[in-house]
This record gives C-alpha cells, structure tokens and sequence, in this order.
C-alpha cells in the first residue's frame, strides 16, 4: 500500500483540487488556451443541444408509432 502523504481523509481532497486548478489554470492561460468553440463550456452546450434534439426526435418518433385504439376500433364498427 502506497504511503499516506497527508492524512488518509486530506490526501483525495489534495487531489481533486490539484487537479481542479490545473484544469482552471489550463483553460485560462493566454499562451496554452483554446480557441472559444473548443473549450469545455461550448463542448458542454453543444453535448446537451445534441442530446436535446435526440430527445426531441425519440419522442417525435415515439408519437407516431403510438396507434389511437378509439379510432381503430371505431373504424372497424363502422365497417
């Protein structure tokens, strides 16, 4: 088992925010940043736009299928 640096409790902590600001320091330094379209927030927004208009469809879809009994049964009376 690896040694505690820390505590056993400090030590994840530690590590989630080393990493939280190396991922904020990344994302904000002039000389390493990304364009605007290519930054998490954007890729964020358009994953979720996308999920949105899957969902849409999905539904979409789901009403066309989905078959009115009352008027299925009242056409064949009619018959």
């Amino acid at each position: 088992m690896a040694p505690v640096l820390l505590s056993r409790s400090l030590d994840p902590v530690l590590g989630l925010f080393t990493g939280v600001l190396a991922y904020y320091l990344s994302e904000t330094n002039p000389r390493t940043a990304l364009p605007p379209e290519e930054r998490l927030d954007s890729l964020i927004r358009w994953k979720m736009e996308k999920t949105r208009r899957l969902r849409a469809e999905q539904a979409l879809e789901k009403e066309a299928d989905t078959v009115d009994w009352k008027q299925v049964v009242g056409e064949t009376e009619t018959k």
